[in-house]
């Protein structure tokens, strides 16, 4: 029970908590609802137009789900909540049969209960399609690799064909998910563990042509049919959003070469401090023995690689280390299940220090709150307990988590977790909070309604392209970006009071009231220059003069 709970609080729960947040899941949302409305499952189209950033799985997923539950915020990010349960639990299953049920229980307690898990499984985004569906495809790939045979296999081994056929599905629907990078990071991984267990030869069994065949037949189709459609596919999608994505900062996404690694820190709360003793026990061990099981050198190249790849990327977003934390995750359940008795006494008391660094500087947080945030204190507060319950939850996991002597994993020790449900409902209920507005679109979109504000008529002067974008969705309809083209649009909806971040200047704005506060921007309604009397405020006397 405490099991399911954990899943489905993770990844299922509030998944509508928050209107579309950030330039991509509005996007996204719009060419899944496009695609489920035109019945056009080919070509992804972003207001009428050809949109080849990415493959369609997720819109494929996202549009079924609209079919099915209906066009809300729930529904997109759905895919992305049954795709982290997925790969969860089919990691558990390969955890199971390579270190056994204790091992995949701690899994499916650390894992789903890590923010990088729970955040982007909700997100209406290809990140944790992608994550998980090379997560599977790599727990097959071990399964080819003869990581999962113990003293009860055949000495002659059979063909594994379901191994094969499952391999190239999952990594054809990773490469469906985003496209060719989930080669180059199954093929490095696997190339780097042959390279460290001298297996070169046992790795080619991933080139069976069972497993090209099914990764052909999964992938291939709808690039084919896309090809055919448009054509410039190949061209805007490899060269353009592939290789100059990686090559060039054509997309602004500039991060300097460790950006990954607090990424990943902050990925893997709260479980910071065991990830940080597992590297450093893990490092120890294998200087004293200078050895290292296969099953560990494969999740360590499996992770260390993504890592390192996307680290060299000129492009950067912290989405793309995502296909690394399963493998991390998988390492975490296993250290708390391998480890001695001294070195557990040690971890323990790291544990227990990290706990403390985190509940005792909350508290004194928490006495100050009503001068850190005069206006929302209680968000403060909500803050500094989910930060002390993640505190908690690691002093639970020094007390109780240790290996066992009977079969099974008690409650006492997986109590560990329930300090992160409760901060992770916690959190659901805040959000709304975190921010001064509405940083969706929903808000500015209903008081449009409401005003009966003639769309055609609306542009756009200033305003984050997440909101934006997450307009466009809500009204269903593009509004276009204020320009040389649109300046004859009777209103304008600008960040910045009396129009000042509007070019060219050849008009007056009267602003209409449209609750700033709630909404985050201005309405105005345009008067060209021979309407300037009436204005009262001056505002459009200002406007002239600039």
């Amino acid at each position: 029970m405490l099991l399911c709970a954990t899943l489905y609080i993770c990844y299922f729960s509030h998944l509508g908590v928050l209107g579309f947040i950030g330039p991509d899941e509005p996007r996204y949302a719009w060419i899944a609802r496009d695609m489920m409305e035109s019945h056009d499952w080919v070509t992804p189209r972003l207001y009428g137009k050809p949109w080849f950033e990415k493959p369609p799985l997720f819109y494929w997923g996202a549009g079924l789900c609209f079919k099915w539950f209906g066009v809300r915020e729930a529904a997109a990010r759905l895919p992305s909540a049954v795709s982290a349960l997925l790969a969860t639990l089919v990691l558990a299953w390969l955890a199971w049969n390579l270190y056994g049920g204790e091992t995949a229980r701690w899994l499916l307690l650390l894992l789903p209960a890590t923010v990088g898990m729970i955040g982007f499984s909700h997100a209406a985004a290809t990140d944790m399609p992608f994550s998980a569906m090379f997560t599977i495809a790599m727990v097959w790939a071990a399964v080819l690799l003869g990581l999962t045979r113990d003293k009860n296999t055949p000495i002659l081994p059979r063909t594994p064909w379901l191994a094969l056929i499952l391999f190239g599905s999952f990594l054809g629907l990773a490469v469906l998910a985003k496209g060719p990078a989930a080669i180059v990071l199954c093929g490095g991984a696997v190339f780097f563990w042959a390279l460290l267990t001298k297996r070169r030869q046992d790795a080619l069994r991933l080139l069976h042509p069972v497993a090209i065949a099914a990764f052909c037949a999964t992938a291939l189709p709808w690039y084919v049919l896309c090809a055919r459609r448009n054509a410039d596919f190949l061209r805007v999608f490899l060269i353009e959003h592939n290789f100059k994505r990686y090559l060039t900062p054509e997309f602004q996404h500039i991060q300097p070469f460790w950006f990954y690694v607090p990424v990943l820190l902050a990925a893997l709360l709260p479980w910071l401090a065991l990830f940080l003793w597992t590297i450093v026990h893990g490092a120890v061990e294998f200087l004293r023995t200078r050895h290292a099981n296969e099953s560990t050198w494969f999740f360590t190249c499996w992770a260390a690689f993504c890592l390192l790849f996307f680290s060299f990327s000129r492009s950067k977003l912290p989405g793309y280390i995502l296909p690394a934390l399963p493998a991390i995750g998988l390492l975490l359940a296993h250290s708390l299940t391998a480890m001695t008795k001294i070195p557990r006494s040690l971890l323990r008391v790291a544990l227990l220090l990290f706990s403390l660094s985190l509940i005792l500087p909350v508290a004194f947080i928490e006495l100050l709150a009503p001068r850190v945030s005069p206006g929302n204190p209680r968000f403060v507060t909500g803050v500094c307990i989910i930060v002390a319950l993640l505190g908690a939850a690691n002093f639970l996991l020094a007390l109780f988590g240790r290996p066992l002597r009977k079969k099974g994993l008690p409650l006492r020790a997986a109590a560990c977790v329930l300090p992160i449900l409760a901060a992770t409902m916690l959190a659901y209920y805040i959000a709304p909070s975190c921010f001064k507005f509405d940083p969706s679109g929903k808000t500015i979109a209903r008081q449009l309604q409401l005003q009966n504000i003639p769309l055609g008529e609306l542009a756009v002067g200033g305003m984050s392209r997440g909101q934006h974008y997450s307009l466009n969705f809500c009204l269903h309809q593009e509004i276009k970006d204020w320009s040389q083209e649109n300046l004859r649009k009777e209103y304008v909806l600008t960040d910045m009071p009396r129009c000042r971040n509007l070019t060219p200047v050849p008009f007056a704005c009267e602003p209409i009231p449209f609750n700033e506060q709630t909404t985050g921007v201005y309405l105005y309604r345009i008067l060209m220059p021979g309407s300037l009397e009436g204005l009262g405020s001056g505002g459009g006397q200002v406007q002239k003069k600039e």
